[in-house]
């Protein structure tokens, strides 16, 4: 028994930050922008909202999308960097707000690479027989620990999430989540973090003045690891299971850099239409490009019954995988 995807949908605020906009609040311009990230417009959520927002608008589409019912989750798992509250978890808003009476979750914060660590887990409960229906989400409000007078990293991020659900396969055609390979990187975590807000700097007027409440990130050094290392776990997770770039119907990036995505997508020997891309929208939603892309992507017709699907991340810690599946819906 594997773990298939059976539904998947996204949501995004309706409100867009334009590169036009951004030349208005800091020193840059829109060519340049697009130049050396893709990014064109990036959506942001209302200040008095939070990620749990998001996540349930996500988790509705699907649950509509599926005819399923809330209460027939049996467990919900959210990936994100920007949680309601540290406590309690995210999944508890989501929960509750959906009205999923019957089940339990949790959060997973591991920066980018979130939703395919909570997709890999997910699986792992389906597998073992333990649950039927899991919903995983991945969502960010990255608006709300942005710094929107540093250029290094106003321009890059926006806010958005998506959702799948997840259940056992009863096919003999093996679809479903076939492998993955996760790498975790401690030393890198001084290249991208927010420095404040938890234990080892709680919150105070110092944190605050010294502005450690925002996302810092060293783009050049991000640039290069995450090349080297989505180009690295892809590829080996090809090579393991026997397979060649003209054996992957579509890899499913993290949409964090547009350059990064084109020279990952080279080295795997993949065409530019093998390739989802959606940056040029959206920006770096963090847990979110991979299950809004994934749901565009489906709802573009991208992907058929049965195709090799590989998902690739990079993000903060330094964490990285890729995610081999090989897709279920029509």
């Amino acid at each position: 028994m594997r773990a298939i995807i059976t539904g998947v949908g996204h949501y995004v605020p309706d409100n867009i930050l334009t590169n036009q906009d951004l030349e208005k609040m800091v020193d840059t311009n829109d060519e340049w922008i697009i130049s050396r990230t893709g990014i064109k417009e990036r959506r942001i959520l209302d200040k008095d909202k939070g990620t749990s927002y998001i996540a349930a608008k996500a988790a509705k589409s699907v649950l509509e999308q599926t005819n399923t019912a809330a209460d027939e989750l049996d467990l919900i798992i959210v990936a994100t960097s920007t949680p309601n509250m540290l406590v309690p978890s995210t999944a508890a808003f989501v929960q509750n707000e959906l009205n999923a009476t019957n089940c339990w979750g949790f959060d997973i914060n591991a920066a980018c690479a979130g939703f395919i660590y909570a997709l890999a887990t997910a699986a792992q409960f389906i597998e073992t027989g333990k649950h039927n229906k899991i919903m995983v989400i991945g969502a960010d409000k990255m608006s709300a620990i942005i710094n929107y007078e540093d250029r290094n990293t106003c321009l890059i991020f926006g806010d958005g999430g998506g959702a799948v659900l997840l259940e056992p396969s009863n096919e003999e055609d093996k679809l479903g989540v076939e492998d993955y390979i996760f790498h975790l990187e401690g030393s890198g975590a001084k290249y991208l973090n927010m420095p404040a807000g938890g234990s080892l700097f709680p919150a105070s007027h110092e944190t605050v003045d010294k502005k450690m409440h925002y996302v810092f990130q060293d783009g050049k050094k991000i640039f290069k690891y995450a090349v080297t290392e989505m180009s690295d776990v892809s590829i080996k997770i090809m090579e393991k299971n026997r397979l060649t770039g003209k054996d992957i119907k579509l890899l499913i990036p993290h949409q964090a850099n547009l350059r990064i995505i084109n020279a990952v997508a080279k080295k795997m020997g993949l065409t530019h239409d093998q390739v989802m891309i959606n940056i040029e929208k959206y920006g770096n939603t963090t847990a979110g490009t991979i299950p809004i892309a994934m749901s565009e992507a489906y709802e573009k017709k991208m992907m058929s019954k049965g195709d090799w699907i590989i998902i690739s991340t990079f993000g903060a810690g330094f964490t990285s995988g890729s995610l081999l599946l090989k897709w279920a819906l029509d």
